[in-house]
Order: structure tokens, then C-alpha cells, then sequence
């Protein structure tokens, strides 16, 4: 089977939709599929390469940072993808398009449906569906909302990558039927180093710095904890939030307790998870975080929101989840895991557990593979 697989973001660019293509492209290529990814530039990465049997493309599409990007980037995609969507269909007939985000990526395979006849399926990641952040993307989900419903309902399949993002998908068009693929994570790249120091509490957050992800309330939820032992935090991601996390913890008076490491390539990740004994994941919306499943993958404990996504891997036995948004509720957990470095190691063990049982990339491109079978 040939697949074409279209994403703005692809490693090291981007955040866990690109690394969830990454991992799927190369489940694909493993299967003895012929797989082609269409992506953006950045800097001097190479325009064409190939990675575990995978043939990387990257278009010019005015990408001016690894961890984001804005409007004018998603339409410099967006139109320099209908043209090298358009080449790559005539040159190779893929069989089947996977585009990951309904915008721009299922813009651009609507757009070329009637010229090619490629069938296409939709990748829902969490921005791209309406209702999803409203507090950032309300604006743009007015805009795109039209569109979305024309480039849903063309799809030969809409896939959400956990029960809570299908629902809030099926709410703004209850016609389109959505099927559930969740994500998976590398358990041989990420996972426990072989001796972990339980003691005392490193805690870790790895992800973009952005209001989504909820770190203000994991500051104000740690002052809130009675004579905590001595713990350290460790946020690896950068984004337009950080300026005012960091005039948060200065005036918390946390400055000797939390260090910004800043955005990290892929290859340091792993590094960042085997030092942490403790995972926090405060985030406000999520479809499926793929650094939940690296941490516990990884052998962490998991204190996350109760929302989306998380809901569906923490189970009492690896984690604890408070309501978004409730500091109160958040240093309530925090003050039982922070004390009990026998409970992080016991919840680590099984998070790690779960994660080989429940959730691997191979498991997920089956799925994916069986859908393409399908609609072909």
C-alpha cells in the first residue's frame, strides 16, 4: 500500500502530533508499506531524507519556530501543500492520504479529492476541532468551521485519538461518524533507567508552554502544600507563556525550586523522564497527550487533570487525577505522592506496565492499517 501522509509538524519540528506521525510513518514502513511524509521546512533540516523506511518531504512553508506556529505558517502550508500534494499524487498514485489536523492538512486533501480520486482519512489531534481551547482557538473555529464540515464529511473515514475528542467532535457535527484510534509510545526508547532515586521528589512536565498546559495552577497548587519535603520541578518545553510562569514563580518565591530547561530536541527527551520521579500534567485540554504515555512508559508516577485523553490512562493503580483548574485539588495529591516515595515507585511500575499492555505504536497503525483496508 502506498500512504501519504500529510503534517506541518514532523521531528524534530513540532510537538506530539508530529512525533505520533513519526512513530506511525515508521509502524507503516515495518509493515512493508510504502510510505511518503509531506511536511514543513525549518531552518536547515533537509528537504528530502529517509528515516526507518520512511521518505521525509519538506516543503517551504515560512516555519520560523520548532516548537509552534501561527496563522500566516498553517496558510503558507496550506498553499504550498496543494502544489506539492498535487506532484506527489501524480508522480506516486498513493493509495490513500492521512492527514493529520482537519485544517490544514484535510484542507489540502479535500481540495484534490475531485482531481485524483485519493481517499483520504482525517486525524483529529485537538486544535483542529471546533470547541476544542475555545479560550485560544474560538476566532479560528468560527472561521474554519464551514470548512471542516465539507472536509469531514468528504473523508473516507474521521479518526479522534480518544473518547473525550470524539465527543467533542460528534457535537459539532453529530453526522459524521468518528471513529477512536488512540495513541501509542515507543516503549523500548522510552523507559525506566535502571537504577531511579525515588528520593527526594523530582518532579517533571514535558510539553509546550502555553496556557493550555495549565502550569500557573500547578505553581500556585505547590505553595499550597504543608511543609512539603524538599522537591524540585523541571518544565522542558518553551512557548509564548513562559515570560509570565517565570514572574509567577519569582513571585511564589519558587525561583530555587523550578528550573525552565526550554525546548529540548527529541533525542533529549527520554534523558529528562529517567531523571524525574514524579510526573505532573495540569493541562486544561488534551485529545490524547502523547507525554503522558512517554511518562509512564518511562516508569513515572502520572498526577494529571480529569479531562480528555487522561482520562483514559490513569487509573488509580499508576496516578491520581484532580479537576483542571483547582490548585486546592492538585495539592492535595501533590502532598500525598511528594511524601510517599514507596507509592511513586509502586505507581511507576505499573504505569510503565499498562503502558507496554495497552499502548504501542504497533498496535495503533494495525488500526490505522485495518481503517485504510476499509475505505480502499
Amino acid at each position: 500500500m502506498r500512504i501519504l501522509l500529510l503534517n506541518p509538524e514532523y521531528p524534530p519540528v513540532g510537538g506530539g502530533a508530529g512525533n505520533a506521525s513519526r512513530h506511525l510513518a515508521a509502524a507503516f514502513a515495518r509493515a512493508g508499506h510504502d510510505v511518503t511524509v509531506l511536511t514543513a521546512h525549518y531552518g536547515d533540516l533537509p528537504r528530502h531524507e529517509e528515516n526507518d523506511g520512511v521518505k521525509v518531504k519538506r516543503i517551504s512553508a515560512l516555519r520560523r519556530r520548532p516548537d509552534r506556529s501561527g496563522a500566516v505558517e498553517q496558510a503558507a502550508f496550506l498553499l504550498s501543500g496543494l502544489w506539492h500534494t498535487a506532484r506527489q499524487m501524480r508522480r506516486e498514485r498513493p493509495d490513500v492520504v492521512l492527514a493529520f489536523f482537519g485544517a490544514p492538512s484535510g484542507i489540502i486533501a479535500w481540495l484534490l479529492r475531485p482531481f485524483w480520486r485519493v481517499p483520504y482519512v482525517v486525524a483529529l489531534r485537538g486544535g483542529d476541532v471546533p470547541g476544542f481551547r475555545p479560550y485560544d482557538f474560538a476566532l479560528y473555529h468560527r472561521i474554519i468551521g464551514p470548512v471542516l464540515h465539507r472536509v469531514w464529511r468528504r473523508a473516507a473515514a474521521v479518526v479522534a485519538n480518544s473518547e473525550g475528542l470524539r465527543a467533542l467532535a460528534r457535537r459539532f457535527d453529530a453526522r459524521v461518524p468518528i471513529r477512536v484510534i488512540p495513541n501509542g509510545v515507543d516503549a523500548s526508547r522510552f523507559s525506566p533507567p535502571s537504577q531511579r532515586a525515588w528520593a527526594p521528589p523530582h518532579l517533571l512536565f514535558v510539553g509546550r508552554v502555553v496556557y493550555q498546559k495549565g502550569l500557573d495552577v500547578l505553581l500556585q497548587a505547590l505553595v499550597m502544600v504543608p511543609d512539603p519535603p524538599l522537591w524540585h520541578l523541571t518544565i522542558a518545553g518553551d512557548g509564548p507563556h513562559r515570560l509570565a510562569l517565570e514572574a509567577l514563580v519569582s513571585r511564589l518565591g519558587l525561583q530555587k525550586y523550578v528550573t525552565f530547561a526550554g525546548w529540548q530536541p527529541p533525542e533529549r527527551i527520554p534523558d529528562f523522564y529517567r531523571r524525574a520521579n514524579l510526573f505532573v500534567f495540569p493541562s486544561r485540554d488534551e485529545g490524547m497527550p502523547n507525554a503522558v504515555l512517554e511518562a509512564m512508559a518511562s516508569g513515572l508516577p502520572v498526577i494529571a487533570t480529569c479531562i480528555a485523553g487522561n482520562e483514559e490512562l490513569i487509573t488509580p493503580e499508576v496516578g491520581v487525577l484532580t479537576p483542571k483548574d483547582d490548585p486546592r485539588s492538585l495539592a492535595e495529591a501533590l502532598d500525598v505522592l511528594l511524601r510517599d516515595a514507596a507509592l511513586r515507585q509502586r505507581m511507576g511500575e505499573a504505569a510503565r506496565q499498562r503502558a507496554l499492555e495497552h499502548f504501542t505504536w504497533e498496535a495503533t497503525a494495525r488500526q490505522y492499517l485495518t481503517l485504510f483496508r476499509e475505505v480502499l
